[in-house]
């Protein structure tokens, strides 16, 4: 465990975990200083909170005097590793660790941790729900919403920690060491950061770096990459797969899913049970059934936590039919990937909301599903030129492909030429920071602008 009293300690990085880094390590009785590009207008919410702790507040732009001498620093997620002052920094020595190692040091209890290109947040919830059903403390937090150091002073001996996890908290990692580390697939996101697809799939890897023989890695058995890193963990590996019998893990015959732990083999739920749409929740399922397993949670509590599952909000979350069209809210399809696989989860019809700010993506590999299953794309966002380059248009067999702008433009234009039986989706592939501040603000805005529609309708 790290000794924090009198230490000098630079937060890097003001989003929700650097403000909980901050708050924590001053209640530990570390001097802290935080730092971050943005203005003290931008940060005026965060800013108060920090200067009634006695915590020193730099704001726009980092000061390179601020990250001499200091014993230890703290960046994160949204903090480039390669930053020039951190390289500098490691240079002289010192310290350099994420959000989520810090909180790996005071979280006494075992850890699960969830990681993978898509899927993340539902897993993450849906296996925390399973612990509680079963009767196990568990506290759920990390890249979910809640950072991981946030839950340190609630945590015992006995507390599941259920962590989601990105490549960008597993850069900074040091001991971080899961109990249970799940990897759910791995595809291409974040390239703009990263740079190549080797890159990133070395980051996510690193979920496995500090785990030992009595630790499991849990693994997507239909996912090549993901089959690759099993050379890459000392723990016991388990796969999932919904296309075929794994020989310790979960896995779906019949119409049944099954888990199997060595030679006992035992039959959870039907998949006509899970509430979720699309075949990607049920590798979610099946996922966080394997978790709930090796925790030693009962068949029918993990049943239990499933059937009762709610969709995690922007995440393929229903959100109003108005004059027979369907809404749905998939904001948190971030990448091309996610937006495949929320197009999977509906036959035809489709009007699709693509576009935001491009992660460095290929949007060509959306063509064969525009193709089959789309009547028309809107296009909003700074990626909307680059998006209307690649993907197939109407003249080429493709759907009519519009420039909307804006996000109410698209809703407004997709109202307009929807009909009876249609889906309007908000799947964008792209973040969402050129026009708002995170995904969940562009899924509120979404939803706010629908039901408005729907209130002037006066009627579904």
């Amino acid at each position: 465990m790290l000794e924090l009293k009198d230490k000098r300690v630079l937060v890097v990085g003001l989003g929700k975990s650097g403000v909980a880094s901050a708050l924590f390590l001053k209640a530990r009785g570390a001097r802290v200083t935080v730092s971050d590009t943005k203005s003290g207008d931008e940060l005026r919410n965060e800013i108060p909170v920090l200067l009634d702790h006695g915590i020193t507040v730099e704001t726009g732009g980092h000061g390179e005097r601020t990250f001499r001498g200091q014993d230890l620093i703290v960046v994160s997620p949204g903090v480039p590793v390669d930053a020039p002052l951190l390289v500098q920094a490691r240079a002289m020595g010192e310290a350099v660790i994420g959000e989520i190692e810090l909180a790996a040091q005071f979280l006494p209890g075992p850890i699960v941790a969830i990681t993978g290109s898509n899927g993340k947040t539902t897993t993450t919830a849906l296996t925390g729900e399973i612990m509680t059903a079963a009767g196990l403390p568990a506290l759920v937090g990390g890249n979910i919403g809640t950072p991981a150091i946030s839950l340190a002073e609630r945590a015992k001996p006995d507390t599941v920690i259920v962590l989601e996890v990105s490549s960008f908290q597993l850069e900074t990692i040091q001991t971080f060491r899961p109990k249970i580390a799940v990897v759910l697939n791995v595809t291409p996101d974040h390239l703009d950061r990263h740079r190549t697809l080797e890159v990133y799939v070395d980051a996510k890897a690193r979920i496995f770096e500090n785990q030992q023989g009595s630790d499991f890695a849990v693994l997507n058995a239909d996912d090549p990459t993901c089959v690759a890193m099993a050379a890459r963990t000392k723990a016991q590996v388990f796969f999932f797969s919904r296309q075929k019998e794994v020989q310790q893990g979960a896995w779906v015959r019949d119409g049944n899913i099954l888990f199997r732990d060595g030679e006992r083999q035992r039959e959870v739920m039907q998949v006509s049970e899970i509430p979720l749409k699309g075949a990607h929740n049920l590798e979610n399922v099946l996922a966080a059934v394997c978790a709930g397993a090796l925790l030693g949670c009962a068949p029918e509590k993990i049943r239990q936590a499933v059937r009762e599952f709610k969709a995690v909000e922007h995440r393929l979350e229903f959100v109003a039919t108005i004059r027979g069209v369907d809404y749905y809210n998939d904001s948190k399809a971030t990448n091309v990937d996610a937006t495949i696989k929320a197009l999977e989860s509906f036959p035809a019809n489709i009007h699709l909301i693509l576009g935001g700010k491009d992660k460095g993506s290929d949007y060509t590999v959306l063509n064969d599903l525009l193709r089959q299953r789309v009547k028309r794309v809107y296009t909003i966002g700074a990626a909307a030129a680059k998006i209307e380059s690649q993907v197939v248009s109407s003249k080429s067999g493709g759907p009519e492909v519009v420039h909307a702008e804006t996000l109410e433009n698209a809703i407004r234009k997709a109202t307009a030429l929807a009909q009876p039986g249609d889906v309007v989706l908000l799947a964008p592939a792209c973040a969402s920071f050129d026009q708002f501040k995170n995904y969940e603000h562009r899924g509120q805005v979404f939803k706010e602008i629908v039901r408005g529609l729907a209130a002037e309708t006066g009627k579904p």
